[in-house]
């Protein structure tokens, strides 16, 4: 795991998320703010933006560049939330002596914690927490079982569109959502479709990598 890997990954998610923009905004202007898809394309452009500065860093030392850019640039909370994610996988022990994918799971499960409690948020509560948790404890479950990598991509992936849809009948208890009570129920959160999307990303790129 290198700079390189986290700027390249940020590229292909960047086509994937702008593909489904219309999508995704259409979601949050049902039940958020309406400028969610607006700041998940603008730090992950401030991201790719990094590349030059940070391709010669350690992963520990590129990760705590990411999280600062995007702590500094984005709005709302989610500059606050995946500030906090990549800033917890920065400090993970041992990140710069290589990372196999057992260590890379362990660091973002780490990250995923952290923002679970900055945002106290858990499964349930109609955010992007409904497929980041489930996606952590899956891929650490696989590691436990001592399955193999594309075992456990492939059912990461699974687990984040499950997760995703669930939100569709949920009450929302965070943000501008729950403002709406019952009505906010038939809607995807727009969080957890950004966060389904940016999982498969990854993970369908590490699995025909």
């Amino acid at each position: 795991m290198s700079s390189n890997f986290f700027i390249q990954k940020a590229k292909e998610i960047q086509i994937v998320i702008d593909a489904n923009a219309p999508e995704i905004e259409k979601l949050d202007q049902e039940i958020g703010d309406g400028d969610h898809i607006f700041n998940v394309q603008r730090g992950i452009k401030l991201v790719i933006e990094l590349e030059s500065t940070i391709k010669d860093l350690t992963a520990s030392k590129a990760l705590s560049q990411i999280a600062m850019k995007v702590l500094s640039g984005i709005g709302g909370s989610s500059g606050a939330l995946f500030g906090t994610l990549f800033m917890t996988m920065a400090k993970g022990n041992g990140i710069d002596e290589g990372i196999d994918y057992k260590k890379a799971i362990e660091i973002f499960a780490q990250g995923v914690e952290a923002v679970k409690q900055r945002g106290k948020a858990d499964v349930g509560e109609k955010t992007m927490m409904d497929v980041l948790i489930p996606v952590s404890n899956c891929l650490k479950k696989g590691v436990e079982e001592n399955k193999n990598k594309n075992e456990i991509l492939s059912e990461a992936i699974d687990i984040a569109e499950k997760g995703m849809l669930s939100t569709k009948d949920l009450l929302a208890t965070k943000g501008r959502a729950s403002f709406l009570g019952e009505r906010a129920k038939g809607h995807i959160d727009p969080g957890a479709r950004s966060s389904q999307l940016m999982i498969k990303t990854v993970c369908e790129s590490v699995l025909n990598s």
